[in-house]
């Protein structure tokens, strides 16, 4: 049950919102081996003075927290981060120096719904 939180200094009309989380998933889901029903994705706004990024170059930067259940290696986790920073400079037009993904990973108990708690990972539960 991942939770993908975009923090930018962007400012992204409500389409851009929208096809954002909804392209977060879909790479999520194809990188990860996973079914969409769980991903959660949020985008939060900031003014520049608000955030920073050492070595970002002039314009909006955009750093993306990743909390997933720990299994993943990191080739999958790589390929994701990778396909979230070419959509978000493709797509959003930022400076590819300006994107940072960062993962954190937890037991699958500790990510959990109203109805299910998540249990250990493995790519036959896609």
């Amino acid at each position: 049950m991942p939770y993908l939180a975009l923090d930018t200094t962007g400012d992204p009309s409500p389409e851009d919102r929208r096809a954002c989380t909804e392209a977060l998933t879909d790479r999520y889901v194809e990188e990860m081996a996973t079914s969409p029903g769980h991903v959660a994705v949020a985008i939060r706004e900031h003014p520049p003075s608000a955030m920073s990024l050492g070595r970002a170059e002039d314009g909006p930067i955009a750093v993306l927290d990743a909390d997933i259940r720990r299994g993943r290696s990191f080739e999958r986790r790589r390929s994701f981060g990778l396909a979230a920073i070419d959509w978000l400079h493709d797509e959003w037009g930022l400076p590819r120096p300006n994107l940072k993904v960062v993962f954190t990973q937890h037991d699958g108990e500790e990510l959990m719904g109203a109805e299910r708690v998540g249990g250990e990972w493995s790519p036959d539960e896609a």
